[in-house]
């Protein structure tokens, strides 16, 4: 870490959405929701004010699992107004259940180089060990880091940083819930220090929408689905992602609808293993990944199916060209 990292002048902007981080159990339900406001969480935090210069902003209080994309777009909005404002870095605090989601989402549509970090937690505020205070040290830490900035949207965890095009959230429980396949943690904070092993490559910003967003969905294939949920979703949304088997196959019985489809709107093939790229030309039986793509449908590469979906609706928000998303997925870093 350099020196300057070190300088408790520097100014973080914690906005905070809510989520586990942020939950204790009231008299009035046997369960946690969202109480916390920023301040209690940034007071929960020992040492954070020899970091940086942190202010809080309660952005929305709500579980990850009902944030919007319309939320995300609002707090783009936020992120482009805190830079101007001239801060050193932000941190955004959510529930988990959306994380790898909204982060990867923000970094689509993020053009900034100042540093913007999610973090959250797995256990609530009361729960012993509770995980919430350290990954907003390491966030803050991470920041203000040098090695941070022009380093896209960056999820942090447990002292791992991971790149929010590649994390994904792998155990329901856990505090080591957090990885990246394939790729593993971009970085992590050592005694305070951020250390990153790699760089990345820098995505071009996907303009915001200005409209309506419009609907995007995802079909799961399944052993021996008849395809019903695939009947009339050209009068209902205005993109589909398939979940494929394996390396992009699906049910015979699916072809005829899905080839329908990709001539009504873009159709996304992607896999539902979520490690590992959509093939192109290994195999060729019906309903295989060149079948399917022949009949009109786009890959979605190495991206599994909820990072594609949310690639194509903020194409599809944009206006984007149909040949230009096909583009935007085949040379997505």
């Amino acid at each position: 870490m350099l020196l300057a990292d070190r300088d408790p002048n520097r100014t973080v902007l914690v906005l905070t959405l809510g989520g586990t981080i942020a939950m204790t159990r009231t008299a009035a339900s046997s369960g946690v929701t969202p109480t916390l406001t920023g301040a209690d969480l940034v007071s929960a935090v020992p040492g954070l004010h020899s970091v940086a210069m942190v202010t809080v902003e309660d952005f929305r209080q709500m579980p990850g699992a009902s944030l919007a994309i319309s939320d995300i777009v609002a707090l783009v909005d936020r992120l482009k107004r805190a830079v101007r404002e001239g801060v050193d870095g932000i941190v955004v605090t959510q529930g988990t259940d959306t994380l790898e989601e909204t982060a990867y989402l923000t970094d689509l549509y993020y053009p900034g180089s100042t540093p913007v970090v999610f973090t959250g937690a797995m256990r609530t505020a009361e729960a012993a060990g509770a995980d919430g205070p350290a990954n907003l040290l390491a966030a803050v830490q991470t920041a203000v880091s040098a090695q941070a900035r022009g380093a896209g949207v960056l999820v942090v965890l447990g002292d791992e940083i991971h790149a929010a095009r590649h994390v994904r959230k792998m155990h329901t429980t856990s505090p080591g819930a957090f990885g990246s396949p394939d790729i593993g943690p971009l970085g992590h904070v050592v005694e305070g220090a951020v250390r990153l092993h790699r760089a990345l490559s820098v995505m071009a910003p996907v303009p915001l929408p200005t409209g309506a967003l419009p609907q995007v969905e995802i079909v799961t294939a399944s052993l021996d689905s008849s395809g019903t949920l695939l009947e009339g979703l050209e009068n209902k949304v205005a993109g589909l992602v398939v979940a494929a088997f394996g390396a992009g196959h699906v049910p015979r019985t699916w072809c005829s609808r899905l080839e329908a489809l990709a001539k009504a709107m873009p159709v996304v093939l992607a896999s539902r293993i979520g490690t590992g790229p959509v093939l192109a030309s290994t195999y060729a039986f019906p309903g295989s990944e060149s079948d399917l793509l022949a009949r009109g449908l786009i890959s979605a590469g190495a991206l599994d199916a909820y990072k594609a979906r949310l690639l194509l609706t903020a194409h599809l928000a944009a206006g984007t060209p149909r040949h230009e998303i096909a583009e935007a997925f085949l040379h997505h870093p």
